[in-house]
């Protein structure tokens, strides 16, 4: 006995090896959250922490080791195969660091990083792995669709077929007995129901059993399919079907070849007769089977009692949640008995020789129910002196217990009470050979289900004798093969007449396509015999797949795809194509391969591509990749333009930092690197809730109304999107006067945006404490590059209400107070302790800059670009005055060392003054 304290105390075991008589502690190092026992080794466990970590022990909890960090829950196994192959081998699911799933199994002894093997190759979706039997299943989306991918027997995986048009969205695997897999999938036309379909052998090729099986949400969100696997016979399925908005149960004994209705019971539990009639009425049944190893589902059945179903349901024409009664079947489902009007938990015990009933009840109960034959009749039994709630019942393991556990409470304060009834003093003796009597297995008469005839003892009714070991069938005798035992194959469907003729996408020729000249493969005749099935002779040789040669083919449906369905690759790594042909002789077949980067390579057959053609590319951009495939029968080609890109590292928006009304303004985002492949910008322009998308990298923008204005740009390369908002100021006027700075702050200049927007806070607070200038006044922008400069900005601010705007006369004395405290040196900061910079008046700018690139070449263009037109306007006008007038004396207010103040407007001119003179050589622009 094993039990977990809680965890809000200790993390610990208490073990018991005798039978609960002592305990013995062992303390955890992590937080169980849940377990996985195997189910052949009873000393191997798996432990499941809080904190996402498998743990393994070969020795019943009292040692653990760990086997892998960031396990997906739920998604860890125990290597369970029919051959008993490498029983200490765990698979499971585990994250990345980057969040990817991938499908890991190792051994539970040694599960280091060189042990662990990826048998799927890359990644899967979250949440899809699952090992069943001798099947492993994950599922792949690509393009939008899932993709599910079977490996049977451990072997490589292959991906499943379901019909063409199915398009599923979603898929469960039901069952994978008997070498074949149940699944149910919902199509893309379906909401709450899902189509059954059921695999060959391998779990590759997919046939429709059922169509629209109802489903629901269980109380964790998890979907529940509305189907359920009677344990004891193999082949034999209950479903409920939507049909018309109604719910109605049906009933299989050979694996979804034919479905029919339950037929009711003659009478209810009164005796009186039900008047239900074929196929306007019928008995439905809830079909839920409980999680909970405490409580039982809807409805049971046992490997050990293999002609008892017990459930709930009703009688009428649909299923109904109102008037539930219990009802049971001991002829495997041919005929029903009801046994309570209210719902009951059943346990089996003694191989269903005792069947015992306790009712679901919120109140407290004492008693129970006991029935020696089958349902019956039932006795009444008090199990308890003091009424007891009830939480749960739990039969103890083995085919001969005689054993139930209730569990419950005597009141909603008390502690858990536990209640073990041994039902062995009932038996005074063991069942003898002639307490039984034989039973046949049938459906509605019909004697020969999968493929045979089965005999099994059941012991008679009036015998109350213990029944002991199950010894299973008595006697099963193979049957002549019929057109029953025989399903659909793979593309073909079955019409009114009952014949399997091709699906209209299917193209029976198709099969042949993988196979070589002289070679064979198996033509289907459009039948497959259902699996599991024993039958013999009959038709069987007229419905099998016969061996053909196969036929020489020129190349057709040629396709080359990267092994993920992308179309884009990343620089500098493995690429992989894979070239697949529809039809074609794949011997002697000549494969030429272009990659489109001046590389081309050629392979003699396709089998040496199966496991893709890998190729790096250097540079990036959009390559065409061209497949040539030539045999002696003729030829075909394809092509694949594939998108070569580098992740983009870094985006910055280039704005300038001020603008006029009305004037375009040129937006650029400026890349790093900068060659990354092909992308798309998408440009937001302040509250504006739709987005501009290019495919170039600058913008141009008009404002026309002043303010502040922001510009974001979001720049889409493959999977990644990053993004740069700059603001940009809009005034119809405003001042600008170039910044320099003592030579020492270049010497703590990194160069980065950081520093400079930190900077350019520093030196506006400077300025404001200088001049005792508003701060709205002022806008300080550090430019990149050596040696530092800045761009000052003297804006004309407006308060909230529109008044007290700033005139261009307010703004000139804002800016000759600039420049006289600059010449003054009365601006400076300190960068750190002891070391103090001086901002001076630099030189004269046309217009607002920008923040182009790392360097200050364009600003340095700009200022050679500004002497060069200064100089050629001198010229022009020197020419002119010397034509047309006599040389005028200097002007007095135009003195040597001293410079004018321009004045420029936006949408209005201003008549001309006197120009004005600033305390020294600097000069603002308006």
């Amino acid at each position: 006995i094993m039990l977990l304290t809680d965890p809000e105390i200790e993390s610990s075991l208490l073990i018991s090896s005798d039978e609960g008589a002592t305990y013995q502690k062992y303390r955890l190092n992590f937080y169980i959250q849940s377990l996985l026992f195997h189910p052949k080794q009873e000393d191997w466990i798996l432990a499941y922490s809080q904190d996402q970590k498998l743990y393994s022990s070969a020795e019943f909890g009292r040692r653990w080791q760990l086997l892998q960090e960031g396990v997906v829950p739920n998604r860890f196994y125990w290597s369970v195969m029919r051959s008993n192959r490498e029983p200490d081998l765990v698979h499971l699911e585990a994250r990345t660091v980057d969040g990817h799933s991938q499908y890991l199994t190792c051994r539970m002894h040694n599960c280091t990083e060189s042990n662990r093997n990826k048998p799927f190759p890359g990644y899967i979706d979250p949440d899809s792995l699952i090992v069943q039997d001798d099947y492993v299943f994950v599922q792949l989306t690509s393009g939008g669709r899932p993709h599910y991918y079977v490996s049977y027997r451990r072997n490589a995986f292959a991906q499943m077929k379901l019909p063409k048009y199915a398009l599923p969205k979603d898929m469960h695997v039901i069952s994978t007995d008997e070498n074949q897999v149940f699944a149910a999938v919902q199509e893309w036309n379906q909401n709450d129901t899902y189509n059954l379909y059921i695999s060959d052998t391998r779990g590759v090729y997919f046939t429709l059993a059922l169509e629209n099986v109802q489903s629901s949400r269980g109380p964790e969100g998890n979907i529940m399919i509305d189907l359920y696997e009677v344990a004891g016979i193999k082949g034999m399925f209950l479903a409920n079907k939507k049909i018309d908005n109604q719910v109605k149960t049906f009933i299989t004994y050979n694996k979804g070849r034919d479905w029919r209705l339950l037929q009711a019971p003659d009478t209810d539990l009164r005796g009186d007769p039900v008047h239900c009639l074929l196929p306007y009425c019928s008995l439905h049944l809830h079909l839920k089977v409980s999680d909970n190893p405490y409580t039982s589902g809807n409805i049971a059945s046992r490997d050990t009692a293999p002609s008892i179903i017990v459930a709930s349901g009703n009688i009428g024409s649909e299923l109904s949640e109102n008037d539930i009664s219990m009802f049971v079947s001991s002829d495997a489902g041919n005929t029903w008995r009801q046994i309570f009007e209210e719902e009951h938990s059943v346990l089996y015990l003694d191989q269903g020789g005792v069947l015992v009933a306790m009712k679901h009840t919120s109140l407290p109960i004492r008693h129970l129910w006991l029935s020696f034959d089958e349902g019956r009749s039932w006795s009444k039994y008090s199990f308890t002196s003091i009424p007891l709630f009830v939480d749960g019942v739990l039969g103890e393991p083995g085919e001969e217990t005689l054993i139930m556990t209730v569990f419950g409470h005597f009141s909603h304060r008390s502690e858990w009470q536990l209640v073990k009834v041994d039902y062995k003093s009932i038996f005074d003796r063991r069942c003898a050979e002639e307490d039984y009597r034989p039973w046949q297995l049938h459906s509605q008469g019909e004697a020969c289900i999968m493929g045979a005839k089965r005999i099994y003892k059941k012991r008679k009714s009036e015998k109350k004798c213990m029944q002991g070991k199950y010894a299973g069938a008595m006697a099963s005798e193979p049957c002549v093969c019929t057109e029953a035992d025989f399903d659909c194959d793979y593309g073909y469907e079955r019409h009114s007449n009952g014949q399997c003729l091709p699906a209209f996408w299917f193209n029976p020729s198709s099969l042949s396509k993988d196979c070589s000249l002289g070679q064979s493969y198996l033509n289907s005749t459009g039948y497959r015999k259902v699996v599991s099935n024993n039958c013999t002779d009959g038709v069987r040789e007229q419905y099998t797949a016969k061996p053909q040669q196969c036929p020489g083919k020129a190349p057709r449906g040629l396709r080359i795809i990267t092994s993920d369905g992308k179309l884009t690759a990343e620089q500098g790594h493995n690429v992989t194509l894979m070239v697949q042909l529809e039809e074609g002789d794949l011997q002697r077949t000549l494969i030429q391969v272009d990659f489109g980067d001046g590389i081309a390579v050629s392979y003699v057959n396709l089998s040496s591509t199966e496991d893709g053609i890998k190729h790096v590319y250097q540079n990036v951009g959009i390559f065409r990749v061209t497949v040539q495939v030539d045999n002696s029968l003729g030829s075909d080609s394809a092509v694949l333009y594939l998108h070569v890109t580098c992740p983009l590292e870094h985006v910055h928006l280039s704005l300038p930092f001020v603008t006029t009304k009305n004037k375009e303004v040129n937006a650029t985002a400026v890349l790093w690197p900068s060659q990354v492949g092909t992308l798309t910008y998408v440009w937001w322009h302040g509250n504006n809730t739709e987005p501009l998308i290019t495919l170039e990298g600058s913008k141009s923008f008009k404002f026309t109304s002043e303010g502040m204005n922001t510009i974001t740009v979001q720049v889409s390369a493959g999977s990644a999107i990053l993004q740069d908002t700059k603001t940009i100021a809009v005034y119809e006027e405003f001042q600008s006067l170039r910044l320099s700075f003592s030579p020492n702050l270049d010497d703590y200049n990194p160069d980065i945006p950081e520093w400079r927007r930190d900077i350019s806070r520093v030196i506006k607070r400077a300025l404001i404490e200088a001049t005792g200038v508003s701060s709205q006044h002022i806008l300080v922008a550090v430019l990149p590059g050596l040696p530092t400069a800045a761009e000052l900005f003297v804006l004309p601010y407006q308060d909230a209400t529109g008044e007290n705007k700033r005139s261009s006369e307010d703004l000139e004395q804002i800016s000759e107070l600039m420049i006289h405290k600059l010449n003054q040196n009365s601006i400076h900061f300190e960068l750190k302790p002891g070391i103090r910079v001086l901002v001076h008046a630099a030189h004269l700018t046309a217009a607002p800059l920008v923040d182009l690139t790392p360097s200050h070449s364009g600003s340095a263009m700009l200022m050679l670009l500004s002497v060069v037109f200064v100089g050629l306007a001198v010229f022009v006008i020197y020419k002119f005055k010397r034509r047309v007038a006599l040389p005028s004396p200097p002007s007095p207010s135009a003195q040597p060392g001293e410079s004018s103040l321009r004045l420029k407007r936006a949408r209005h001119t201003t008549p001309p003054s006197t120009p004005k003179r600033g305390p020294s050589g600097a000069h603002f622009t308006i």
